[in-house]
């Protein structure tokens, strides 16, 4: 079957079975491979991505009920050569290690400040259930609470 997809701000076709779970679109059919594989069930979040602006887990998303939703991946979240707040106090803190489950992780992040924009570190154990299977959630915490900080600031 074929279907339009709007990802990233662009109106994209692509032919794929109803069925297809978002993340292959995305990554094998778009090319946009940010989004990454990890569990397949929706628990690890390294596939997630917004839809209309809620933080999803692609990898059980069929293609099929997007419809004419809004997708944005972490190749989309930036704006031209300014990186969003989230992505700017990532560098900042150095969050990454391996970085595998960091464009998820992002995501993630950015949907929670969207929701709410002064998160204690009960809120983000609460809203926050990505894996990084390095550990960083000490420097992961930081970053949010700084990329708050620059939210509010913007």
């Amino acid at each position: 079957m074929s279907f339009t997809v709007n990802v990233n701000g662009r109106r994209r076709r692509v032919d794929a079975a109803g069925e297809t779970p978002l993340l292959w679109v995305l990554r094998e059919e778009l090319g946009l491979t940010g989004s990454k594989f990890g569990c397949g069930i929706g628990s690890c979040g390294a596939c997630t991505v917004h839809v209309d602006g809620a933080a999803v887990r692609a990898c059980t998303v069929p293609l099929e009920s997007v419809g004419s939703a809004r997708v944005t991946t972490i190749e989309g979240l930036a704006r031209g050569e300014r990186l969003h707040p989230v992505q700017q106090a990532w560098l900042d803190e150095d969050v990454a290690q391996c970085g595998y489950c960091q464009a998820g992780m992002i995501m993630a992040v950015t949907d929670l400040l969207a929701r709410n924009p002064d998160p204690t570190d009960t809120d983000i154990d609460q809203a926050l259930t990505n894996i990084c299977r390095c550990g960083t959630y000490p420097r992961i915490r930081k970053a949010i609470h700084r990329a708050a900080r620059l939210v509010k600031e913007a």
